[in-house]
């Protein structure tokens, strides 16, 4: 009797604090800590809010400054630095005209789109004359200057600085660099976009959507290492049928009257040029009730969970909606 009331309860392992070591040798030592089975793995993390970016995209058409107009949720998903999502972080870039906008970013790469006006790309060595409709990328670490005209510029970029600065990391340079500057044409999307749409496709098929690479990613099909960029197209009158996948995904309206996108049960109704965030896992769709076909074009960080085989594509219905061209 006396034995068990001398006994102490014993601590349930998800109720322990931090273990620290009981007599550090060293301060490598005395940095250690320990966790366990019980309370290593239930942090509950802030999840990433299904949202919109419409002022960010109204400040930018309007804007007649030089200036970077971020879609940041840090606030949201309690990061200490700028992210759209973890690993992402989206922008509109202003170029007032005959003005310059020098960018140098502590990223991979980055993925432009130009909204509108035209102007000159110096990267390094290369250089190239950029217009409306064109899709460009560029690696980080380095200066790219974009020079607009007499009537300025509003890009769209995308970077992995969120996922760099997690770790801490700068990227490489030069010969070691993971991307090389990359020029696509409005022209050159609008003429690759038309061959997908008049092949055929079937019930297995995601969507109907312009995959874009380059000669160093054409193995992996992605535009960056970890980063994927697809032009998504839906006909009119037609859906991009229910689904959901590991990639959180930042999506750029580009054209679509009376068209909107459901996310997580939410119908979020589509404004030119807009970014829309869908979170990881969400359930999602896009639909266009309009007369012409819709496109958007979208950035998902796709190339690391393929790389990780945790992509988790999946239909949430067993059969695609019908459509005059196969989608």
């Amino acid at each position: 009797m006396r034995e068990a009331e001398a006994a102490s309860p014993r601590i349930d392992m998800a109720s322990m604090p931090v273990q620290r070591p009981d007599a550090p040798a060293s301060p490598a030592q005395d940095r250690a800590r320990f966790f366990n089975s019980g309370n290593a793995f239930n942090i509950k993390l802030p999840a990433i809010p299904a949202a919109i970016f419409l002022d960010e995209s109204v400040r930018a058409v309007d804007a007649k400054t030089t200036s970077l107009i971020a879609c940041d949720q840090s606030a949201a998903i309690g990061t200490s630095f700028a992210a759209t999502t973890p690993l992402m972080l989206a922008r509109y870039a202003t170029i007032a005209a005959d003005d310059a906008m020098v960018v140098n970013l502590v990223a991979t790469g980055i993925i432009w789109y130009v909204i509108g006006g035209s102007g000159t790309a110096v990267i390094g060595s290369d250089s190239f004359d950029w217009a409306t409709g064109d899709v460009f990328v560029t690696p980080g670490g380095v200066d790219t200057t974009l020079s607009a005209g007499p009537n300025g510029a509003v890009l769209w970029l995308v970077s992995n600085e969120p996922q760099l600065s997690f770790d801490g990391l700068h990227p490489s340079t030069g010969p070691e660099a993971a991307i090389e500057t990359v020029h696509y044409p409005a022209a050159e999307i609008a003429a690759q976009l038309q061959r997908v749409v008049d092949a055929s496709a079937n019930e297995t098929t995601s969507g109907m959507a312009l995959i874009f690479s380059s000669a160093r990613h054409e193995a992996s099909r992605n535009i960056m290492p970890s980063l994927t960029l697809s032009l998504n197209t839906v006909p009119a009158g037609e859906q991009q049928r229910p689904h959901r996948h590991n990639s959180a995904a930042i999506t750029l309206i580009l054209r679509g009257d009376n068209a909107y996108s459901k996310v997580g049960g939410t119908r979020c109704d589509w404004s030119p040029f807009a970014t829309l965030v869908t979170p990881p896992g969400d359930p999602h769709s896009h639909h266009n009730d309009g007369d012409e076909r819709a496109l958007f074009l979208i950035v998902q960080d796709g190339g690391l969970h393929s790389h990780a085989r945790t992509m988790g594509f999946t239909f949430l219905e067993a059969n695609g909606p019908k459509t005059d061209d196969g989608a």
